[in-house]
């Protein structure tokens, strides 16, 4: 398994989206910046990607996400509608986690899986097994599994997909932030 040192890649971050110096935050900003509109960047999703995909081996990264009240993290395939509005699920190339409204967690599957978790993580460990075609969630701080999306064959590269959710509500305006991760771990 490769643990991947994931940095975002500012090309695809939507204009809303404010990406720290060392390329591992991401929050929504109050302002919508003056960014070129490059073919690789989400216009209507407030997504952004990581800059390494993938086709191919296992791989795994953590993501703090703290007290914050919404987000949607996972991997999204290489053509990924990134001008227009789509469902957030599997038919459209996403296979994601999504926190929202401080308390409700789902699986972006269609329709969506709401999930029942115990305890809020606080950091959301994600692996990728391209062949096996599984994409699997684990809580962090107590190594308890979240969800698994199956049975997929990935046909194109992936890429980690990051969506800090609305800044509206003070409890959000945390940024979601790319863990190191050691083999010790």
């Amino acid at each position: 398994m490769a643990l991947v040192d994931v940095t975002l890649d500012p090309d695809t971050a939507h204009p809303h989206l404010v990406l720290s110096e060392d390329r591992k935050q991401v929050r929504y900003g109050d302002t919508r910046q003056e960014l070129p509109d490059k073919p690789e960047r989400f216009r209507k999703c407030k997504g952004v990607l990581g800059k390494q995909g993938f086709s191919s081996g296992r791989h795994y990264w953590e993501v703090q996400v703290g007290d914050k009240s919404e987000w949607t993290l996972g991997v999204v395939r290489e053509s990924i509608n990134r001008k227009g509005y789509f469902p957030l699920n599997t038919n459209n190339g996403l296979w994601a986690l999504r926190l929202w409204n401080g308390n409700k967690y789902e699986a972006l599957t269609d329709p969506p899986v709401l999930l029942h978790l115990s305890v809020k993580p606080q950091k959301v460990g994600v692996f990728v097994d391209y062949e096996e075609g599984q994409v699997s969630f684990y809580n962090v701080e107590d190594k308890s599994h979240i969800y698994t999306f199956t049975g997929y064959k990935f046909t194109e590269k992936l890429y980690p997909f990051f969506c800090p959710g609305f800044w509206y509500r003070s409890e959000n305006s945390a940024p979601l932030i790319i863990s190191p991760v050691s083999d010790t771990d």
